[in-house]
């Protein structure tokens, strides 16, 4: 990237910094860097599936009390407008729900309160339902939700879209996911076991072979089951963009800037910074990147990187993200613009 560019617009379209700033505050921050400079920005916060789906696609404007993921009710946000319903599983059956690995039980854990706000949803009217995977407490493949939605045959006459981000088969589910989730070997045996014997439940009763979905182990195994019941799985970073009319919002833009809290080897496997990243090189956008901290071994060529931590220092990066976000880029764009 060159020293010194005309810089007239920017899109900003950064991914949350986990535990300190949400997409959308680190995009309100970019938007003022650049308005402070004369720069027009559009701000279009991202995710990529899992946390912090609904607040990319709009924020919540229903709360529903469902079962939470270990029978206790919680009060779950989900959002419906114009006829689309946005459900984040982790707000119904999520690990931060139980307090972390240390108060989940991973053989009781259930999918049951995502199922309730799907069948909500359908009560409410929903054409389509979205629903992004990430953040479970759950390895019980589905089960809970399925039985917990009493409008199957409506639900397959909606279009449901499933947003995830990795690509594990139903059947490993738990030994992949088993142990983040607090689940011990002998656990995890167990949780695999009842994952085969529902791959056999889904063939007699959907005629679908989830064992050979792609993806169909994310979030303990509901992803499979929400294909079994019509649902399409997509890369959660994809849905996103494709919701926000990303590619038109970078037509005719002069830099995009993305960022995370941390920049590691997985941001470009799937997630908002690599796939902002693709796109905006394929259109020949340049791509500024703002990290909380960097811990990538590699990264790709001519990609410019401004970390917090290095900046302004770990504490006031996370004790004030916004304001570090600010500052980092208006010092970017004093010297490049």
């Amino acid at each position: 990237m060159s020293t010194r560019r005309s810089i007239r617009r920017v899109v900003a379209a950064p991914d949350k910094f986990k535990g300190t700033a949400t997409a959308r505050d680190v995009a309100a921050a970019i938007g003022h860097a650049c308005w402070e400079h004369g720069v027009d920005c559009t701000e279009v916060p991202m995710a990529d599936g899992g946390d912090g789906l609904l607040d990319a696609l709009g924020g919540a404007n229903r709360t529903t009390i469902v079962t939470g993921p270990l029978g206790d009710p919680v009060e779950a946000g989900w959002r419906l407008s114009k006829g689309t319903a946005v459900i984040e599983m982790a707000r119904a059956s999520g690990l931060t729900l139980v307090g972390g690995i240390e108060g989940n039980a991973p053989l009781d854990a259930t999918t049951t309160g995502t199922g309730e706000l799907i069948d909500h949803a359908l009560d409410a009217g929903a054409k389509r339902i979205i629903v992004g995977l990430g953040g479970s407490a759950t390895t019980d493949g589905g089960f809970g939700a399925i039985r917990a939605i009493n409008a199957i045959a409506r639900l397959k006459r909606v279009e449901l879209l499933v947003a995830c981000d990795v690509t594990t088969p139903f059947s490993d589910a738990a030994a992949v996911f088993g142990p983040q989730k607090g689940a011990t070997p002998a656990q995890v045996e167990m949780l695999t076991r009842r994952l085969e014997r529902l791959v056999q439940m889904f063939r007699d009763d959907f005629d679908v072979d989830v064992s050979e979905i792609s993806g169909g182990g994310a979030a303990g195994g509901l992803g499979g089951a929400l294909a079994a019941l019509g649902g399409t799985l997509m890369p959660g970073f994809e849905l996103v963009a494709d919701e926000l009319d990303l590619y038109d919002h970078l037509d005719g833009a002069d830099l995009v800037i993305t960022g995370e809290g941390q920049l590691d080897d997985t941001s470009f496997a799937g997630k908002v910074v690599g796939g902002i990243t693709q796109i905006a090189t394929e259109m020949g956008i340049p791509v500024l990147v703002v990290v909380g901290s960097v811990a990538a071994r590699m990264l790709p060529h001519d990609l410019e990187v401004l970390s917090l931590v290095d900046l302004v220092g770990d504490e006031v990066a996370r004790r004030e993200p916004k304001r570090a976000v600010e500052q980092v880029v208006g010092d970017w764009l004093s010297a490049n613009s």
